[in-house]
């Protein structure tokens, strides 16, 4: 791949750390297909108007979509801009609740946006990597996965099934010259963290746990 134009596909890309990678691999000179989902009425495309503008693509993309839709929409993605060479699997959110507060529907939620979403769009893509014997994709850890952070466990738990499963998918697919990696970042502040931005639908609320919440 080195010295050739190279197009990526990069999950979660309205703002933050997906804005910013957007704009560095135009800056490298390669193609980008940035996603997001829409949010609060507007369309996942007019958030990303100033990566257009910058001259990436844009598609509205949402990682909690039905697994079909999620599948259609990336071979809808392949047939519009053709083969991706890297995939970041990026967009992600947090949400927060203790351990005896949380619902099944509450960490299912967490699960298929943060986990099950990004697998289900790499399934997708692969079969098509697999026929060119070539392609890099890459996951979205946490640091949390290697340390207790209360009342995170319904985010960190989906980073830590990536954890598992992704080391096993690397060997699998590495006969096939496609490179799998986690990026775990450090700290460092995005919009994700700002106050009153972390989701927080739990309807349960523990007077027990109020410091904590």
């Amino acid at each position: 791949m080195a010295g050739q134009q190279l197009t990526w596909l990069v999950t979660g890309c309205s703002s933050g750390l997906g804005e910013a990678l957007v704009r560095a691999i135009l800056d490298k000179g390669d193609k980008v297909i940035a996603t997001a989902r829409g949010s609060k009425g507007v369309s996942g495309t007019d958030r990303l108007s100033s990566l257009k503008d910058a001259g990436a693509a844009v598609y509205e993309l949402d990682m909690a979509s039905p697994e079909e839709e999620i599948k259609r929409q990336a071979q809808d993605i392949w047939d519009k801009y053709g083969p991706i060479d890297v995939l970041v699997n990026n967009a992600g959110y947090i949400d927060i609740s203790t351990f005896e507060e949380m619902t099944d529907d509450f960490l299912l939620n967490s699960l298929r946006i943060n986990a099950l979403g990004p697998f289900t769009l790499t399934r997708a893509l692969l079969p098509h990597m697999r026929a060119r014997k070539t392609g890099t994709i890459l996951f979205s850890g946490s640091v949390g996965t290697y340390y207790g952070v209360p009342c995170g466990g319904p985010y960190v738990g989906p980073k830590g099934l990536i954890e598992g499963m992704v080391p096993a998918f690397a060997m699998e697919v590495a006969p096939f010259n496609i490179r799998v990696s986690i990026l775990t970042y450090g700290h460092f502040r995005t919009q994700v963290m700002a106050a009153g931005v972390i989701q927080d639908r739990n309807p349960t609320r523990l007077p027990e746990y109020e410091k904590l919440n």
